[in-house]
């Protein structure tokens, strides 16, 4: 019974320590900026940009964008399995840069296969760019990475207004043209294989963890009944800090019932035996 129990102890522990890690640049604390009066066009604008969460609804499948060839591609053909979804614009010279470099520079470290297990799609969301810029963006993240990563596993595409449209209000992305540039939110979008919003992320800089235990959700029926159970109780998502945080108490009060139950069935079990010990000795 010890011999079970010790390496259970042992397991969960390290599990622990591995995942204890101190946080990040997410986490820190900034100083509460001090409120002041805006004008009247930018509150008006403000109220036309921003980002309503639709967890657990879908994406329409059937929208049709062009691939960086130019060919119509259906989203329902390149969303067949854990799909991360950049809403953006290529010409974007700020967020949009900085959120798809984000992305590339911890896509090498997922152990997930590309192409096979997940894919990146990044989609402009504004109809005037072309599938050469989406090449030519394109090319640019794949060689940022400094890795092999497969053409397939992150498609560039561009669209029109209306197929532009129905995908950003199926996500509740709102943004506002300004000129030829576009005020807009920063936003990731993690979808399952048949389009259902599984999560969101706010920042330009991303953690492995966090993006593969999103992708794991986002498999679903194709991942063990195990998988997800251990992954739901051990880690959970922190709306605040839009991450994921590893449940240190939850798991450590596991450890400690299980092991203390171990030793007390160790000791009813070993009591017993000492009260009807076995014998071969015959009654005279």
């Amino acid at each position: 019974m010890t011999r079970f129990f010790a390496p259970l102890c042992r397991v969960a522990l390290l599990a622990a320590a591995l995942f204890s890690v101190s946080p990040g640049p997410d986490f820190a604390m900034a100083a509460e900026p001090q409120p002041r009066a805006l004008p009247a066009g930018a509150i008006k604008e403000a109220a036309q940009v921003g980002l309503s969460e639709h967890l657990g609804e879908k994406i329409p499948l059937d929208l049709v964008f062009r691939d960086e060839t130019g060919k119509p591609v259906r989203l329902g053909d390149l969303i067949t399995g854990p799909t991360i979804i950049l809403p953006v614009y290529y010409r974007c010279t700020n967020v949009c840069n900085y959120l798809q470099g984000g992305l590339a520079s911890v896509l090498p470290a997922l152990k997930l296969k590309p192409g096979e297990e997940y894919r990146v799609l990044s989609i402009s969301f504004d109809e005037t760019e072309t599938p050469e810029l989406a090449t030519k963006f394109k090319r640019l993240y794949l060689t940022a990475m400094n890795a092999p990563f497969p053409e397939d596993g992150w498609r560039f595409l561009t669209g029109d207004p209306a197929d532009i449209h129905r995908l950003t209000d199926a996500i509740g992305y709102r943004f506002l043209r300004k000129g030829v540039e576009f005020i807009h939110p920063v936003a990731t979008v993690v979808v399952a294989k048949d389009g259902t919003i599984v999560r969101y992320f706010y920042s330009t800089t991303f953690l492995p963890k966090d993006l593969t235990l999103a992708l794991l959700e986002a498999r679903q029926g194709k991942v063990g009944a195990t998988i997800r159970t251990v992954v739901g109780y051990c880690f959970s998502f922190d709306p605040k800090g839009k991450t994921y945080v590893f449940n240190l108490m939850r798991v450590s009060a596991t450890v400690v019932l299980l092991c203390a139950g171990g030793f007390l069935l160790f000791l009813i079990l070993g009591g017993r035996k000492r009260k009807n010990p076995s014998s071969g000795k015959h009654t005279p």
